[in-house]
């Protein structure tokens, strides 16, 4: 049985991103956009943190890479309700950029679970600059003012970062975490050797 003692250095700085969300959304509630912001930020940080402790330290491990891209998730959704709160009008004026992005990332998200019963924890080298895109598109946005360029650029990575993520699936016919993307997939010997086993 899991207990506090199982978990890493690494994972509890996933599991602030996830303690963090509620304190987000109370401050967001209070329209404290700039300790929002801030706070944010510390969130996002602690992202790069945790990837960094767990390969420094030889602590990776599937429970690792599965808390830290429920944090992520968390982080972005909470980035993005952010956003439209304190940034209403750019929100709407681009909505149907951000849901035509956004279909891709549900049959991702409907696939993975339908395939493997829970999220991908992939790990692509896209996936990785796909989120710096992100954080520094949502914390430029709430710091100061969404810029449409980096709104552009973040929304077309994110869309080919979620094809990858799709073809990766039908590539892998089991769960498995830390992949750096689709030429990495070809040669990976997990994949092959699930592949013999079938």
């Amino acid at each position: 049985m899991l207990t506090f003692k199982n978990y890493n250095i690494a994972d509890w700085f996933s599991f602030y991103r996830l303690f963090a969300a509620p304190f987000l959304l109370l401050v967001l509630w209070f329209e404290y956009r700039e300790w929002f912001s801030w706070l944010l930020l510390i969130s996002y940080c602690t992202d790069a943190i945790d990837g960094f402790l767990a390969r420094k330290l030889k602590i990776a491990s599937p429970r690792g890479s599965q808390l830290d891209s429920l944090g992520d998730q968390v982080t972005f959704i909470i980035g993005l309700v952010g956003l439209y709160y304190f940034e209403t009008t750019f929100i709407r004026t681009y909505l149907w950029v951000i849901l035509i992005a956004f279909i891709p990332y549900i049959i991702q998200i409907l696939l993975a679970y339908y395939k493997y019963g829970k999220a991908t924890a992939f790990h692509t080298y896209l996936a990785k600059l796909s989120a710096i895109i992100q954080s520094v598109f949502i914390l430029s946005s709430l710091f100061f003012e969404p810029e449409v360029t980096l709104f552009y650029i973040m929304i077309i990575i994110g869309v080919l970062e979620t094809i990858e993520e799709i073809t990766l699936i039908f590539m892998y016919d089991y769960w498995i975490s830390d992949v750096k993307g689709i030429y990495m997939a070809s040669k990976d010997k997990r994949r092959l050797k699930n592949s013999k086993s079938k």
